[in-house]
């Protein structure tokens, strides 16, 4: 079937997927359900589709070659930040560029007052935390800002938690992210040129929020991530940034029924990731340590997932949890000192038990919410 057929099909049925625009950033193609033909089970991509592929694929791989070429710290942000901004925002512009600088910087002063100032005093600490992610989720609420807020949650619930251990040097880690942000644009503009689209993509289709949606969407963001930010303190979980991440990424369904559905699609992803990941070492065996031939395979890793986000739709969804799966494992456990092979099990089964939480948490928080006028939604 051609590219023509299969796109009049999709239009045929793009009325009844509108529920799912909130899932995503901004990408100008529908996320199916289900499959209606023989076409839509085995969807094909586009040119536009087939370009975005190649620039996750290749901008992964680049983040990856280069902090592992200079010996970096915390080199999941130089694997997993270019991956969130050309996967998740498949138009690349000035508006787009600003916000990520800006959060970038701002995330740097706000880490550095709020870690420097109340370390020693944890109740202030998670309450000016609270504040600031209450801030970025009105933001991803209203929708115009949504990358600069989804894209500070993300990042300031890892730097404030890194942050918080007196061991770590401050200055490094703030360093790692401003570098990481900054090869990421360097790389996803490299990407945009070698790999351009084809046709020019729509624009996003704005949702209009009532204040109780924008209110309750806000709330039940900012009090999720902000409890999974104290049970990380609490019980000292360095090593569960992959869990970490996974409590924060499905938030970006602002609502409780979205995030259900992004925490399996999720959960898919992070199993699928680990196997590969297993499956590279395998292959690999006592030559796992040869950079040249971790390459070809962590490449052909990242396009594999790269197709399967594209042809999804563009949201944090299967493709995407398989994406950042191998970035933070290839980017945080590749070294002749750490089991990639157990980091891949640890990693799977510490992001089940954190989405579980997570989903519980948001469904109580979510009947509570439901319960007050001001922040009650018309959904179940």
């Amino acid at each position: 079937m051609s590219i023509n057929n299969w796109f009049i099909k999709i239009r045929a049925i793009k009325p009844r997927l509108i529920k799912f625009r909130s899932f995503r950033l901004w990408s100008d193609k529908p996320r199916p359900t289900e499959p209606t033909s023989a076409a839509s089970a085995h969807p094909s991509l586009d040119e536009n589709g087939l370009s975005q592929c190649l620039r996750i694929a290749c901008g992964g791989l680049l983040g990856f070659i280069i902090s592992q070429a200079m010996g970096w710290n915390y080199g999941v942000f130089f694997t997993v930040f270019p991956m969130f901004l050309v996967g998740l925002v498949p138009v690349l512009n000035a508006h787009v560029v600003r916000q990520f600088f800006a959060n970038a910087l701002l995330n740097c002063i706000e880490v550095s007052l709020v870690v420097g100032l109340t370390r020693h005093m944890p109740p202030i600490m998670a309450g000016l935390a609270f504040a600031l992610f209450y801030w970025r989720f009105r933001m991803m609420a209203k929708g115009p800002l949504f990358l600069f807020g989804a894209n500070g949650v993300l990042t300031l619930s890892i730097l404030l938690h890194f942050a918080s251990y007196p061991q770590l040097s401050l200055s490094d880690l703030l360093a790692s992210n401003l570098m990481a942000s900054g090869l990421a644009v360097g790389i996803a503009a490299l990407m945009y040129t070698v790999f351009p689209d084809r046709q020019p993509r729509g624009p996003f289709p704005r949702q209009e929020k009532t204040p109780a949606r924008i209110r309750h969407e806000t709330l039940i963001g900012a009090l999720t991530a902000t409890l999974s930010f104290l049970v990380f303190q609490v019980f000292d979980l360095r090593d569960s940034l992959s869990a970490q991440m996974a409590t924060i990424l499905i938030l970006f369904a602002l609502g409780y029924p979205g995030a259900k559905l992004s925490a399996q699609r999720r959960a898919i992803g992070t199993l699928l990731g680990c196997n590969l990941a297993i499956v590279i070492q395998l292959v690999l065996y006592t030559q796992s340590q040869h950079f040249l031939l971790v390459l070809p395979l962590y490449w052909v890793g990242l396009l594999m997932f790269a197709r399967l986000h594209v042809t999804e739709g563009g949201g944090s969804g299967v493709g995407f949890g398989g994406l950042t799966t191998l970035g933070i494992l290839f980017g945080q456990s590749l070294s002749p000192q750490q089991d990639l092979i157990f980091s891949a099990l640890y990693r799977f089964s510490s992001m089940c038990v954190a989405l579980v939480a997570t989903l519980a948490v948001m469904a109580l928080l979510h009947r509570l919410l439901n319960a007050w006028q001001p922040t009650r939604v018309s959904e179940a």
